[in-house]
């Protein structure tokens, strides 16, 4: 299995860089926002998922709600 590659993002249509080092190369992935009272009833599948920038340099991770459609 080969390792993700980090890539430039663009963010409501301007680059992103890292906050703590300037960074614009990142890694991205996502990670569910778990709530106790879903996790309480094993329901964690109903809880919403965020979308994660890991900097490549540091390894600071810019988390994003998404965002809804309209």
């Amino acid at each position: 299995m080969s390792q993700p590659e980090a890539q430039q993002i663009e963010v409501l249509g301007k680059p992103l860089r890292c906050v703590v080092c300037s960074n614009d190369q990142f890694y991205v992935t996502q990670a569910q926002l778990n709530t106790a009272l879903a996790t309480f009833f094993k329901f964690d599948w109903v809880n919403p998922s965020a979308n994660c920038c890991i900097c490549s340099q540091c390894a600071y991770i810019h988390w994003f709600y998404p965002q809804k459609k309209d």
